[in-house]
């Protein structure tokens, strides 16, 4: 409900009750009774109306209340499921930072072993080279 229904809805309610009250007192004003019986009168309808504004106001602040718990506990619930999403996000991130980690280490360990493996054998290739130019040079 808007603010602006809520609004509506208590002037709504408002009206109603001013216009039974005004309503009841006319008719008894106009009502053929002496002054003691017509007090009276007043004074019982008057109590109605008081009653019936009471339970009314009551049962907006039962329903009031009603409502905010109504709220709390779905907030409650919303926090709680962003929680659990949040959660699952990171560990599923976690699990791709550590997949990421491990296929680097591999990596870089399989350039290492070839890297030596090049490097091994580019010093076999200018090792014979030296070797063939100090024999040539002999020679």
């Amino acid at each position: 409900m808007t603010n602006e229904e809520n609004g509506m809805g208590k002037g709504l309610m408002i009206g109603v009750f001013a216009g039974a009250a005004i309503g009841s007192i006319i008719a008894l004003l106009y009502a053929p009774k002496s002054g003691k019986k017509l007090r009276e009168d007043i004074k019982t309808k008057s109590q109605d109306f008081i009653d019936d504004t009471d339970k009314y106001i009551s049962n907006a602040k039962e329903k009031a209340s009603q409502l905010i718990d109504d709220v709390k506990k779905k907030s409650e619930l919303l926090v709680t499921d962003a929680k659990e999403k949040v959660n699952a996000f990171l560990y599923e991130a976690e699990m791709i930072l550590s997949d990421a980690k491990d296929k680097t280490g591999n990596y870089l360990q399989t350039g290492k072993v070839k890297l030596e493996k090049k490097n091994e054998s580019l010093k076999s290739v200018i090792k014979a080279g030296k070797n063939d130019y100090k024999t040539k040079k002999k020679s």
